[in-house]
């Protein structure tokens, strides 16, 4: 939905359904890629929770260096897993930019990582506060409307119970918002650096850039310009 937002021209912003059309190329076109990358995912879950099956097995045997080798195994499974998952959100958003295939996106995503990896960084690390920021304000929020409300209705009953449900509640939904939004602003950078790689910069009304993205755009496409001058 995002990238068909990013592509739409700008004399067409809001009449478009992207969503709905995003949910029907997803079903039509990538829902084996999505499966298969999940799979993979599962995979190698699969494979941890057996070597802490193992580890456990292990330890009941009061084996201590096997102990210690299946927790290092662990160890290494855990950062593979972290690092695949977040290969495979942004192949999954490689597959909606250019409809290739898992592994196609995948390597495509790897080689984008490490052209821009200060890029990616700062987003990660700005996007990490913002999350965190995002689930405190929703569940304090939450939690403090949830008490008054609950205080005003039922004065002589204790809120304890019910502001823990709160909490989890908006704990759970903050969650599921903020992941949504750093998913978006993950593919609104690829669509980003897809422009300026195949130097697409189309501006004004039959353009497609937004305007809040023009002058990064404008800049980035100066730059090559810049040092061709600066060379002669």
């Amino acid at each position: 939905a995002c990238s068909g937002w990013f592509f739409t021209a700008n004399c067409e912003e809001g009449s478009k359904g992207v969503i709905g059309q995003a949910i029907g190329w997803t079903w039509r076109y990538h829902l084996g890629s999505l499966a298969f990358g999940a799979f993979i995912v599962a995979l190698v879950q699969f494979i941890r929770y057996l070597l802490k099956y193992y580890e456990q097995q292990a330890r009941a045997q009061k084996n201590q260096v096997m102990v210690l080798i299946l927790k290092i195994c662990e160890c290494l499974v855990w950062c593979f897993e972290k690092c695949l998952k977040f290969l495979n959100k942004n192949a999954y958003i490689q597959i909606a930019l250019h409809g290739t295939p898992l592994c196609t996106s995948a390597k495509k995503a790897f080689y984008l990582i490490l052209r821009n990896a200060a890029r990616f960084g700062v987003i990660a690390v700005l996007g990490s506060a913002i999350r965190a920021i995002g689930i405190l304000f929703i569940t304090g929020a939450t939690a403090v409307l949830g008490y008054y409300i609950f205080t005003g209705l039922h004065p002589d009953l204790s809120p304890a119970v019910s502001v823990v449900i709160y909490v989890f509640v908006g704990y759970v939904i903050s969650s599921l918002f903020t992941n949504v939004y750093g998913l978006a602003v993950d593919t609104v950078l690829q669509c980003f650096l897809a422009c300026e790689e195949m130097g697409l910069s189309s501006v004004g009304e039959d353009g497609f850039v937004p305007s809040t993205l023009r002058g990064w755009l404008k800049e980035s496409a100066g730059k090559p310009e810049e040092a061709e001058l600066g060379s002669e």
